[in-house]
């Protein structure tokens, strides 16, 4: 465990992102591989530092005694998305590239929206993942 890089604030709060994963070690090496995060703690839960957040990831299960309705498990269905990570690069080509080299699977190459470069990948479970560049919205176009 890297207890420096827990996701622990001493003061106000800090975001995190939880995923129900499949596969956790699958998971933990797309993460840590592909987008370069660091490992914090391998299971139970998985908990990945990338940037300036971090992703825990867990197995799904049926409810506990604080979510006594609540069924985790991962997408079932990669063509609906109800929420999805949104990462803003300083260059998405270098980035496209560099991730479809390490094994991520773009829908896309990155497409030009009047105010950004977009495109999106998904992670071995199928979640989605935006990966933009602002451009034009720093000149106060939006986007088309």
């Amino acid at each position: 465990m890297d207890r420096e890089n827990l996701p622990a604030p001493s003061e106000g709060f800090v975001l995190t992102h939880f995923l129900t994963v499949s596969d956790v070690a699958r998971s933990r090496r797309f993460y840590a591989a592909v987008l370069g995060g660091k490992v914090v703690l391998d299971a139970n839960p998985c908990m990945i530092r990338i940037a300036n957040s971090w992703i825990i990831m867990n197995p799904g299960g049926g409810p506990t005694d604080d979510k006594p309705d609540v069924t985790l498990r991962p997408p079932s269905d990669p063509r609906a998305a109800s929420a999805f990570m949104n990462i803003r690069v300083a260059d998405i080509q270098a980035c496209y590239d560099d991730w479809s080299a390490k094994g991520a699977e773009f829908l896309t190459p990155p497409i030009d929206r009047e105010a950004e470069l977009r495109c999106y990948m998904r992670d071995p479970d199928g979640y989605l993942i935006e990966v933009g560049q602002s451009t034009g919205l720093l000149e106060g176009r939006l986007a088309k």
